[in-house]
């Protein structure tokens, strides 16, 4: 009798070849990492958070896929690589642009239970109870990544679904490297012992216990279990039978809202994207119950009316403007935008006309910051939004171009796992508006078109945008940052079209973010000078400073040369190329 058998055999060599790639891989020159000098390819593109999800994605357009197929084995790689943003769990948007010039959107945004109620998170005294709006199963909201790549697969790909989910089942059933990214959150979780948080531990700890060392081999058996029915029986392998018997079994358990019922209803939606122009460009961007693309076209056409090049990028008054039409834009947003479908009457042609923008243009001094006015609305409730998503772009030989962000809302979603599904479940329900009635100057607003409702979707500020030349992709945009997406996009597109930036210079500049409430504007904490930030606080504006901010990963075209720059913001993000 052999001492190893056939499938350990087998195991043994893919943890070899995985070791291999990891060394050689991570060996490469710094173009691999991009930063400042963006990937050059003539083939074909992708841009993810994480290297072997990019490399699935590129095995895919290697092998005759379109750039919908490898964007579909990328996001189902990102759900196992990448399990902080990575989702099966959760949900988002997807912005398609063909080489043809045909472009169209997905929706797979999450949506509210059948039982949701608008005041579910209130106690007696009005107020929100046990952060239960961001904590715990009524947080979850019905998952929708599955329904959305699912959709986008039946309408625009090539390839047969099996072959774009299984690099997904290989890389959960045999393992891969676990990053040092990951450590925080295993320690933590390592030191909790609260049963609702069980099947966490078992699907991300050692034995249930201890906490992977950077670089020992991950392997995820019931994520694979969880794959292997998407597979084999796509959309209903999540929504139907075992799967969804499971995730509804520990909510019945543990008190939370989702039911078979919830998940056999579940669907996504194809639908038209934002489209708007700035300075001879098509900007194609998400719609709603996305708000990104809305306030990136506002803006847009509130700054096409200035000389932004000659302004000096970064410069005191450059970012002057760049805020006064970010304050007006997340204001529009905060009246206007929600679920569509419980919000018939939108202005959104309004929102995104040049007459508007020229309207709100007009409004703004230019020597003197604004004030934001905290009552506009009569006084309402903004819903906090995580910084914790991730963003995909694609690009394939024919010029297909794939924008991709998807979410589980924090860092690891709820950090709820249903037993035996061994995948993270949003907590998407916090983007909702849970306590109408209430603003202060820290930024709690709140407005009826984004109220908790039975199979609503909540609003987004993800900003997955496509910007094209002449019917032709050119630029593929997008990031993770909860509503400082929306002002990265706008950073991005701007470094590019007004300031002739190479893709990786574009993504690497520092940014900025202001979002109306709180009245204050967030720099990175390197790259604007000291005296860039006096001259800007002159103007009458309050400067706080953060961290990085977003993880844009992003694709250019320029002579029929494909760039991709993976943000180095971003711990394992790669582009990849061929």
């Amino acid at each position: 009798m052999p001492l190893i058998d056939k499938h350990d055999r087998s195991l043994m060599i893919y943890r070899c070849l995985i070791a291999v790639f990891s060394v050689v891989f991570l060996a490469l020159p710094a173009q691999a990492q991009s930063g400042r000098i963006p990937v050059a390819a003539d083939s074909g593109m992708v841009v993810s958070s994480h290297y072997l999800a990019s490399e699935a994605g590129m095995e895919v357009l290697r092998s005759g896929g379109n750039a919908v197929d490898a964007a579909i084995a990328t996001a189902f790689a990102l759900a196992v690589t990448l399990p902080s943003a990575g989702n099966i769990g959760g949900g988002g948007f997807l912005v398609y642009h063909g080489a043809d010039g045909y472009v169209t959107a997905f929706n797979f945004r999450e949506k509210a239970p059948l039982a949701a109620t608008a005041d579910m998170y209130l106690g007696p005294d009005g107020r929100i109870q046990n952060n239960s709006n961001h904590e715990g199963p009524l947080a979850v909201g019905v998952p929708g990544t599955v329904a959305g790549l699912s959709l986008a697969h039946t309408r625009l790909g090539a390839l047969p679904w099996a072959r774009l989910v299984q690099p997904a089942v290989e890389l959960a059933e045999h393992g891969f490297p676990s990053s040092r990214d990951m450590t925080g959150f295993l320690r933590r979780l390592a030191q909790t012992g609260d049963p609702l948080y069980a099947a966490t531990r078992q699907a991300f700890l050692k034995d249930g216990e201890q906490v992977y060392a950077p670089g020992e081999i991950w392997q995820q058996p019931d994520l694979a279990a969880s794959l292997k029915r998407i597979r084999d029986h796509g959309h209903d392998g999540f929504y139907k039978g075992e799967t969804a018997r499971l995730l509804a079994d520990f909510m019945a358990r543990h008190g939370g809202l989702i039911t078979e019922e919830d998940l056999a209803r579940y669907q996504a939606e194809e639908q038209p994207p934002i489209h708007g122009t700035y300075r001879g460009y098509d900007v194609y961007a998400m719609s709603p119950p996305s708000s990104g693309g809305i306030a990136l076209v506002t803006m847009l056409n509130i700054l096409e009316g200035y000389p932004l090049k000659a302004l000096g990028h970064n410069s005191a008054r450059y970012l002057h403007l760049l805020s006064e039409a970010m304050r007006r834009a997340f204001a529009d947003r905060a009246e206007h935008v929600g679920d569509p479908k419980f919000n018939p009457n939108m202005p959104v042609d309004r929102l995104i006309s040049k007459a508007h923008g020229a309207a709100l243009r007009g409004s703004i001094v230019v020597d003197r910051a604004s004030e934001s006015d905290s009552s506009r609305f009569g006084g309402l409730y903004l819903a906090s939004e995580s910084e914790e998503t991730t963003h995909l772009s694609v690009m394939d030989a024919q010029g297909d171009a794939v924008a991709l962000t998807y979410t589980l809302e924090y860092s690891y979603g709820s950090r709820l796992v249903a037993d035996g599904t061994g995948f993270l479940l949003n907590n998407e329900m916090g983007d909702f508006n849970p306590m109408p009635g209430h603003t202060d100057t820290r930024g709690y607003i709140g407005t009826p078109p984004n109220l908790v409702a039975p199979e609503k979707r909540m609003l987004s500020s993800m900003t997955p945008t496509i910007v094209a030349r002449d019917g032709t992709p050119r630029l593929i945009v997008g990031s993770p940052g909860g509503r400082t997406i929306i002002n990265t996009v706008l950073q991005v597109i701007l470094n590019v079209v007004d300031f002739d930036m190479t893709i990786g210079e574009a993504v690497e500049a520092p940014r900025i973010h202001h979002q109306w409430l709180p009245n204050v504007t967030n720099f990175e904490s390197l790259g604007i000078s000291p005296d860039t930030r006096q001259l800007y606080e002159a103007l009458g504006h309050r400067v706080r400073f953060r961290g990085t901010q977003g993880r844009a990963h992003c694709i250019l075209t320029e002579n029929g040369v494909i760039y991709g720059a993976a943000d180095s913001r971003s711990y394992d993000g790669r582009a990849i190329g061929y």
